[in-house]
């Protein structure tokens, strides 16, 4: 049985005031428990369409639902209860005296009883590690920390939808690894997640569903092999495939799509297997 649309948006077309049609009669469902990217270049409407799901955007012409409800006529901190969204600017939602109070504002606001909220930032601070900087003011913290810190606002509304827009923007490797990590946990506990990014690997190991958007319309949808395989379509988007996908089609692949690198590994061991004996030196190539 297929599951419920959280989201819906039917034949949606936003004009800025300063005339430029960003997206154009965009009709999508977007599904409980779903895992999506959007992918694309600059300007091809990615972000505006998804500043839609929480009323950021209002549509020109046409409607969004969530959760049933019209989003025309709702208010963003109404809609931010449902769908949560987070920043690739961490600075543009951030603006209390301290991380702690940070983190507490939303379910403040809310009215949820005290203790509970002292019991849900103690919790959101230590799963992000940000135990140590809960007294520090949230502009004296390293723009990693401060997208964490953006991230730990929007856990602590628990909405059912969550939007990460860039979200491993100014992390390293390990704090990539540690978002992602944690947005993939949000996804295993039934949340539908939503992200932007113009990191395809990201997109290759995470999501279960890409769309592709390119001047103000869905291009491409499907799952990461579906999208992925279409190498020469992305192409011409100005896009690229993850480069284990790459690699694979140039050495000969074409049965298949391979995504990542343990699957790189096995099938070149099958493609070009080469047996070491015992004390023996691996061959130069």
């Amino acid at each position: 049985m297929p599951e419920p649309v959280v989201i819906q948006c039917r034949e949606v077309s936003f004009l800025y005031p300063n005339g430029v049609q960003a997206i154009h009669n965009i009709s999508l469902s977007i599904y409980r428990g779903d895992y999506i990217a959007f992918v694309g270049q600059n300007g091809s409407g990615k972000t505006t369409l998804v500043k839609h799901f929480n009323g950021l955007l209002k549509p020109s012409t046409g409607s969004v639902t969530v959760f049933g409800e019209e989003t025309r006529d709702k208010k963003v901190s109404y809609l931010s209860r449902k769908v949560g969204y987070v920043f690739q600017n961490p600075d543009d939602m951030l603006f209390s005296s301290n991380v702690a109070d940070e983190i507490a504002y939303g379910p403040r606001m809310l009215k949820v009883d005290p203790e509970l909220v002292e019991a849900k930032v103690e919790s959101i601070l230590q799963e992000l590690d940000l135990k140590n900087l809960r007294d520090t003011h949230p502009f004296a913290l390293s723009l990693g920390d401060r997208q964490r810190l953006a991230v730990a606002c929007a856990l602590s509304l628990d909405p059912e939808v969550f939007v990460f827009d860039e979200p491993t923007t100014g992390q390293d490797f390990f704090g990539s690894q540690s978002i992602m990590g944690l947005i993939d946990e949000l996804h295993q506990k039934g949340k539908t997640v939503i992200i932007i990014t113009h990191d395809m690997p990201i997109v290759a190991e995470h999501a279960q569903r890409v769309i592709v958007m390119n001047k103000g319309e869905i291009a491409l949808e499907g799952s990461p092999q579906e999208v992925f395989s279409q190498v020469e379509k992305l192409q011409s988007l100005s896009l690229k495939a993850p480069q284990v996908t790459l690699l694979a089609r140039a050495l000969g692949e074409s049965s298949r799509t391979i995504l990542h690198i343990p699957e790189m590994v096995d099938w070149l061991q099958a493609r070009f297997p080469v047996t070491i004996k015992s004390g023996e030196e691996l061959p130069h190539v």
